[in-house]
């Protein structure tokens, strides 16, 4: 499982879970504690200004460990009604495209897959991210107009 953290300028984290791995609410807060870091290297100035995150509502995401490890940093944590991937960039963003590339590929070892995901990331034109964040902007106000209903109906 690959978990994709990015904003407008790229991704910040990739982190891989390991086939047989599984993610529970620890192992999540140590993810964040290491996306903290990578924050901390590449965008020093989002810290200060203040993290705006976006998760789903999985059990590790809304456990009361991770709430307090949020809490505990000050992240502001933007809403993310159930069932929406309409409202999530990774799924209505970057999975499809990454998704087509990956398509009829096969991986000798878990290493070659990730090798080919990272260098998949890293050649991704700027605009990319940039494009996938502001869609989620507009799709957020289309929400709104519809009252919560799903923005791709």
């Amino acid at each position: 499982m690959a978990t994709v953290f990015w904003d407008a300028k790229g991704v910040i984290l990739l982190n891989i879970l390991l086939q047989g791995q599984c993610i529970n609410a620890a192992r999540y807060c140590s993810t964040l504690d290491r996306l903290k870091e990578a924050i901390r290297r590449k965008r020093p100035g989002l810290l200060r200004r203040g993290v705006v995150f976006q998760h789903d509502n999985a059990t590790p995401h809304s456990a009361n460990f991770t709430q307090q490890w949020l809490q505990r940093y000050g992240w502001e944590i933007l809403p993310h009604p159930a069932h929406s991937p309409d409202l999530a960039p990774s799924d209505f963003h970057l999975f499809g495209p990454l998704k087509r590339h990956l398509g009829g590929m096969a991986f000798k070892t878990e290493d070659d897959l990730i090798s080919e995901l990272r260098n998949w990331f890293d050649n991704l034109d700027d605009d990319f991210f940039r494009v996938g964040i502001n869609l989620l902007l507009s799709r957020w106000q289309k929400c709104i107009d519809l009252h919560g209903d799903y923005v791709e109906k």
